[in-house]
């Protein structure tokens, strides 16, 4: 039981709408953000700051087109968020198998 520690769970990660949108995003190659509001089921405003969060620690990055005028907003995760979902998922299977 001496390895019990969950304060090295990623604070980013840890939060029911970000680990969502990190397990979606790591079985996908890319999404729309309307794609992941729909799955989370959060509201436009929610889903804005949690995705700005993952971005802001680099763990997803955001490409912004327009097509026929209309905004498209793709997410995808990045090297860094993959390793981090990666050790994220690691360190829980660690605390569930004490």
């Amino acid at each position: 039981m001496n390895d019990f520690d969950y304060q090295q769970l990623d604070d980013v990660i840890h939060s029911r709408i970000r680990l969502a949108l990190m397990a979606l995003l790591i079985s996908v190659e890319e999404a729309e953000f309307n794609f992941l509001k729909e799955k989370v089921n959060a509201t436009d405003g929610n889903l804005s700051v949690h995705l700005k969060k993952l971005e802001e620690a680099n763990y997803i990055s955001v490409k912004k087109e327009f097509i026929d005028r209309k905004p498209k907003t793709v997410y995808s995760l990045t090297k860094t968020g993959i390793k981090a979902f990666e050790l994220y998922v690691a360190q829980l299977e660690k605390l569930i198998k004490k």
